[in-house]
């Protein structure tokens, strides 16, 4: 079974749960905390993957580390995923839940790359560019890539708009490589 099918299978039913309980927005926190943690340390990211450790004592890490700063919810899932042995996954079950929540509240997620940062008014241009293109509420992403010289490259859903020099250059390229 695929990594995402697996991470869906948890992250659903915390999300429901989650729900029924009226912590939906506290239990997503601690997601989002969570992913953080994996982002910034990568010693604790190894951690978690590593076959070497047990999966008890991965547990009880996660228990001094997030004990008191997470929802009770939240502490129990990663216990019993991490007794199901599936403490390897709980990265992409975080990300797969905020993914989950995001649908449930009609937000779209949309990354955009640009050379240069954005300033406020280029920020409301994108994002109202999405609003427009999926007809939910926006969650921007911003990503700079000096590489692509100019433009900018959107990213909704499935779907990604190449407005960027450098993907002008490659579609030129590839014409004059058909025309030869």
């Amino acid at each position: 079974m695929s990594v995402s099918r697996i991470a869906v299978r948890y992250a659903t039913p915390i999300l429901e749960l989650a729900e029924d309980k009226k912590i939906l927005d506290a239990v997503k926190a601690d997601m989002e905390s969570f992913k953080a943690v994996c982002e910034e340390s990568k010693d604790f990211s190894l951690m978690l993957k590593s076959p070497i450790i047990p999966h008890l004592r991965k547990a009880d890490i996660l228990k001094k580390i997030f004990s008191g700063k997470v929802n009770e919810l939240t502490l129990q899932a990663f216990d019993i995923i991490t007794k199901k042995n599936r403490e390897s996954l709980l990265e992409d079950i975080a990300e797969e839940f905020l993914h989950l929540y995001n649908i449930k509240k009609g937000l779209a997620e949309v990354s955009v790359t640009t050379s240069i940062e954005l300033d406020a008014e280029m920020k409301k241009a994108f994002e109202k560019l999405a609003k427009d293109i999926t007809g939910k509420e926006p969650l921007l992403k911003e990503k700079v890539n000096p590489e692509i010289v100019g433009g900018y490259i959107l990213k909704v859903g499935d779907r990604q708009i190449d407005d960027s020099v450098s993907g002008q250059l490659k579609e030129l390229k590839l014409k004059f490589s058909k025309n030869k």
